[in-house]
């Protein structure tokens, strides 16, 4: 069977690999869709120079979906032809994290599908069963890919924040994960303000339900976003970049007593933190991705709140597309991209 793998310098290849029978506790998938997540790039653009020799090569794809092909002995609770997603981690099961089903929080170790072991990007995929989340019905397998990493992390940010109606959230960065963010909040009755350079994007936040967009590359964003606040600010933001700057125009931007959630990874950030967080009584979060049931209940409010992903995946590619797939990601004219499998 083939894999798709990150030889370096941008370049994605095509290599046979061996399809193996699934082990005591394991199950094979057919995979039928694999999302292209930011968090990739860094690996897709790797100079081939810093890359391990073929053989040691994993399969990227943190965001698999597929139908259970074969099912290895002491499998309980999953039958072939079953709809799954994946949560992409593996842990001890045993500690504290592992038992809330953060098992890529595991106090011990865990790994890391897509990136420590072979991912999405291929036509089966061996996983631990116990890592596989019942799809819905009416869930289709490329949406259900999105809600498997970055669309399901924007979910658990925006429930972290916990917008009301009466509430504003300015969210920074319309990237998949950022467009994610803004349509549940919109979803979830809040007056969101999307952010991001790129007109595209922008454009797509709206039809995602953002009330309001600035363009940052020619606009002061925090002063709009007072303007748009009574000169107050916003109750929420959420900063979906990882860029120090735009950390500290996400900070600035919330009200007093605002909430503010960081989601986008790297880098590192300096704050006043007398001035700009403690005089204004200001709760920070971090959110990190979701637990096995936090998988479960994102893909379910998808379906049971009719989530325009139509509207937020805009591209999608075969598997043998994946070059194709992944140039086009990062010319920024997308929304969530994914590799779907026939």
């Amino acid at each position: 069977m083939q894999g798709m793998f990150f030889t370096g310098n941008s370049v994605v290849e095509a290599i046979n690999i061996d399809k193996v029978g699934p082990a005591s506790g394991e199950v094979l998938l057919e995979m039928k869709a694999s999302g292209v997540c930011g968090s990739d790039l860094k690996n897709f653009r790797a100079p081939k120079s810093d890359k391990p020799k073929q053989s040691d090569l994993k399969v990227p794809g943190h965001e698999p979906v597929g139908v259970v092909a074969e099912v290895g002995p002491n499998v309980g609770g999953l039958s072939v032809g079953d709809r799954v997603m994946m949560h992409h981690y593996t842990g001890c099961l045993q500690c504290s994290m592992c038992l809330t089903g953060y098992t890529q929080m595991c106090l011990v170790a865990h790994e890391v599908y897509g990136s420590t072991e072979h991912g999405g990007h291929q036509e089966y995929m061996l996983v631990p069963a116990y890592t596989c989340i019942p799809m819905p019905e009416g869930l289709d397998f490329v949406s259900a890919a999105a809600c498997s990493c970055g669309t399901g992390t924007a979910f658990h940010a925006v429930k972290r924040l916990n917008p009301t109606g009466l509430d504003t959230v300015a969210i920074f960065g319309q990237g998949p994960v950022g467009l994610s963010a803004t349509m549940f909040a919109a979803q979830l009755g809040a007056r969101v303000i999307a952010v991001d350079i790129s007109q595209y994007r922008l454009n797509l936040a709206r039809e995602l339900g953002a009330s309001e967009v600035i363009d940052s590359s020619s606009h002061d964003a925090e002063q709009i976003i007072r303007e748009l606040t009574s000169g107050e600010g916003a109750e929420c933001t959420l900063d979906a970049t990882g860029i120090p700057e735009v950390r500290i125009q996400a900070v600035d931007s919330a009200k007093y007593w605002g909430k503010v959630c960081f989601v986008g990874e790297g880098n590192t950030t300096t704050f006043d933190v007398s001035a700009q967080i403690i005089h204004k009584q200001l709760t920070i979060l971090g959110s990190w991705t979701f637990s096995q049931a936090g998988l479960s209940e994102v893909a379910n409010f998808v379906i049971q709140r009719q989530s325009p992903m139509d509207k937020l995946i805009t591209h999608t590619f075969q598997l043998k597309e994946a070059q194709k797939a992944y140039d086009t990601f990062i010319s920024g004219e997308t929304g969530k991209v994914i590799l779907t499998m026939n």
